[in-house]
């Protein structure tokens, strides 16, 4: 097993850099990129990096010379023959070949496009332009290194048995929430932690301490390396991004209505089974299931990622009900915040109603919360989002109007078209 703290206390990044392959990234992100591929490749779109926690002033932490290093050497990165193997032979959901020929040939002569970077008021803006399928797959790397960044700007002046005695109090503080995780009857989880993680190094020991501290509740990781290397399940279907810039492309109101389940009529058309998961509250659960064409009742289930989400589970199954469906047959998986209590808790109430499942994010490869003075390696809310679309700006609603994002004008115009109303603020910690 890696010895964290001596790789943190000898840092070289040229031996540990931040991002070390083009797989270091979220399953999901490889499965929209295909799909993005096919049907809309020349797309030129607008990647911004947006930080919410306003307080923790990026450009004041982390030196300009070390994040350019850092996003160069992202660009040098090529798929490898071994990871091009895996995914063109690996079994994912069950399906051999996920990956289309034409795509993984497009994939293996891929160097990400360049980047621009500037500062602003204490922040970095880094944004990315250029064909959709290039630029998407910027986002979880720009997010991994910012991330890592700043946890090494904070461990950076502590001494080698200070960083012994913070990696054993943080993986007392993970082996804990394991523990606590065993007891939960019917648990399935997986690691969706990637875009927040302290580390890479320290992802994958997560990835380990679950593998071995839950056994088979451990259902799998969404970052593809760390899949690949511990012979596990990669885990992952679809985001935001997709209806986000579909709907940037709609012409007028009656497309721009129509345009989430656009995304998912062409998103059904290139899966099955447990990669047909409905991710409804780009603009407000509510309305897009009351609209819903029928035959996306049909689909396996559903993601929460905002608001309430024993709410948005209750109004899911009401829809399946009155849509003539059993939820019981239905798969629930929740993956906003989630902590172990939180867990525990939506675990106990959904049993036996529907199939639930989790994927624990930020908590579970970045929680150094209470660990270091003034809480400074606490995870903040940092995100890389597609802000325009063949120059048109993309919105989102989200459940929670914390999470919006968009011109002002823009807001307005999708609450009306999406008939989304009054919402409650819930706090954006992660």
């Amino acid at each position: 097993m890696v010895d964290i703290a001596a790789r943190v206390y000898n840092h070289k990044w040229k031996i540990d850099p931040i991002v070390r392959s083009l797989i270091d990234t979220d399953f999901y992100k490889l499965l929209m990129c295909q799909s993005v591929f096919r049907n809309k490749p020349d797309t030129d779109v607008t990647f911004s990096l947006i930080n919410r926690t306003h307080r923790i002033k990026l450009a004041h932490l982390i030196d300009e010379g070390e994040l350019r290093e850092q996003l160069d050497h992202i660009r040098s990165l090529r798929l490898s023959r071994g990871e091009s193997t895996w995914m063109r032979g690996n079994l994912f959901y069950g399906q051999r070949q996920m990956f289309r020929p034409d795509f993984m040939d497009w994939l293996e002569k891929l160097s990400l496009p360049a980047y621009h970077l500037e500062k602003r008021d204490g922040q970095y803006e880094l944004t990315f332009e250029g064909a959709w399928p290039e630029v998407m797959l910027w986002e979880i790397p720009a997010l991994a290194v910012l991330m890592e960044l700043r946890g090494r700007r904070v461990l950076a002046d502590m001494g080698r048995f200070e960083l012994q005695v913070l990696y054993a109090r943080a993986m007392t503080k993970l082996w804990q929430k394991v523990e606590a995780l065993r007891d939960i009857p019917d648990l399935r989880i997986a690691d969706f932690g990637t875009r927040r993680r302290h580390s890479y190094l320290w992802q994958d020991w997560c990835v380990q301490a679950m593998m071995e501290g839950l056994g088979p509740k451990f259902t799998g990781t969404s970052n593809c390396h760390i899949a690949m290397r511990r012979e596990i399940e990669a885990i992952g279907t679809n985001a935001h991004e997709l209806p986000m810039v579909y709907a940037a492309l709609a012409e007028d109101d009656a497309a721009l209505a129509r345009a989430p389940y656009d995304v998912l009529s062409d998103w059904h058309e290139e899966h099955s089974g447990n990669l047909r998961i409905i991710l409804p509250d780009t603009y407000g659960t509510e309305g897009f299931l009351a609209n819903a064409p029928d035959w996306l009742a049909g689909w396996t289930g559903i993601r929460i990622d905002s608001g309430d989400p024993a709410t948005g589970a209750e109004i899911a199954i009401a829809w399946w009900k009155s849509r003539g469906e059993d939820p019981a047959e239905k798969l629930v998986i929740f993956s906003d915040g989630l902590d172990v209590e939180t867990i525990a808790e939506l675990q106990a109430q959904f049993a036996g109603r529907v199939k639930v499942s989790f994927g624990w994010g930020t908590l579970l490869t970045n929680d150094f919360r209470g660990l270091v003075p003034d809480d400074a390696l606490a995870p903040f809310s940092l995100v890389c989002k597609a802000v325009a679309a063949n120059g048109r700006p993309t919105v989102k609603l989200s459940d929670n109007p914390e999470k919006a994002m968009g011109p002002e004008a823009e807001i307005l115009r999708y609450k009306r078209v999406f008939g989304v109303g009054e919402q409650e603020r819930v706090e954006v910690v992660v």
